[in-house]
């Protein structure tokens, strides 16, 4: 499954000098920032208390973004040894196979690439993920020695195979031959 992380999100928020009788305090900023998230579907401000690094009695009110549209994720389905056959091998379209594993960095850099393909080729290409990991009998059968790599079949066969984190021309460049 893939999954984005947001790691900070900034909103301009108003200046402390709007006019002469107005400062606002901490609760006008937050419900200031609250306004401009209605204008991000999906997204709300949930409070959580933390405490202070200086005094543990102090608590923080800080605000947690939370996305409530991850149904609106793209997403490359997996594939496995079960599932294999009729996925892949029987598809009536060009497949392409992304072999990952959790743990591996270079595998996470191409994921978003491997779903903007899967939108962009839509109708014309299958495209899933085989998690090494659980399911080495296939990683086996298709001599899999490196990840993240991705295989393009049709009519059932391997056609090519493209090994490592690479650009996404590289890999549009392989799976224009066979659709």
């Amino acid at each position: 499954m893939a999954a984005t992380v947001l790691r900070s999100l900034t909103f301009p928020l108003p200046s402390p000098r709007l006019s002469s009788d107005f400062s606002p305090d901490h609760s006008d900023r937050r419900r200031v920032a609250a306004a401009l998230l209605l204008e991000f579907k999906g997204l709300r401000i949930a409070s959580r208390h933390t405490a202070s690094v200086s005094s543990r009695s102090n608590a923080i009110r800080r605000g947690v973004v939370h996305c409530e549209a991850k149904e609106t994720a793209t997403q490359v389905s997996d594939v496995t040894t079960a599932t294999w056959q009729s996925l892949v091998l029987d598809s009536n379209i060009s497949v392409l196979v992304e072999f990952w594993a959790p743990w591996c960095g270079p595998c996470r850099m191409i994921d978003p690439v491997v779903v903007e393909l899967s939108e962009a080729y839509r109708g014309k290409l299958k495209c899933y993920k085989l998690n090494t990991d659980e399911n080495p009998e296939i990683a086996t059968q298709y001599s899999i020695r490196s990840i993240p790599t991705a295989m393009i079949f049709k009519n059932g066969e391997k056609k090519d195979a493209v090994v490592g984190a690479v650009p996404k021309t590289t890999l549009i460049a392989s799976i224009e031959k066979f659709i």
